[in-house]
């Protein structure tokens, strides 16, 4: 769901480490811009794995300056184990992706944010059109993205999370 804002990183002068699980899927989106982009196949909730893939990444391609994580929620421990990856005293920026029925301040009173890191959330809602409620697609989601990296907000509705008995 993340595919075309993982292009546009890599197309704005990223190097792009996508972690995925999915050969298939992740060989598509090589496919779009081979040269800057990394996969990392691992199973992010396998923290000793990913921790392990997450150190190789920074070893090969420098500090991280840029981390956009849509952990669902049985991966809990996973943005605690990135924040510790990357203690680093440099400067980065994470931008958390969460569903439409998370609470985003409890998810950030959980988080020990260190200083040097800036933190944004991003929240996943929906639309209504014509009378009618839709989940988000892939590429509202990834515009959505895009424009919560470039504005640096906090906090970013896509679409809309109100009135919740609306939703698809």
């Amino acid at each position: 769901m993340l595919a075309r804002a993982s292009v546009w990183l890599s197309e704005n002068g990223y190097h792009v480490s996508v972690i995925g699980r999915n050969a298939e899927k992740m060989q598509v989106l090589l496919d779009e811009n081979p040269t800057r982009m990394t996969p990392v196949m691992v199973d992010y909730t396998n923290l000793v794995e990913l921790v392990d893939q997450l150190r190789r990444i920074q070893n090969e391609h420098g500090p991280i300056e840029l981390v956009v994580a849509w952990i669902h929620s049985t991966g809990q421990h996973v943005l605690p184990c990135l924040i510790e990856s990357f203690s680093h005293s440099q400067p980065w920026k994470l931008f958390q992706v969460s569903g439409s029925s998370l609470n985003l301040q409890e998810i950030k009173d959980r988080l020990a944010i260190p200083t040097h890191v800036s933190y944004h959330q991003i929240q996943l809602g929906f639309k209504i059109e014509s009378g009618n409620s839709r989940w988000l697609t892939h590429a509202e989601i990834s515009n959505g993205v895009i424009q919560s990296i470039l504005e640096e907000k906090p906090e970013q509705v896509i679409g809309i999370i109100e009135p919740w008995e609306n939703r698809p």
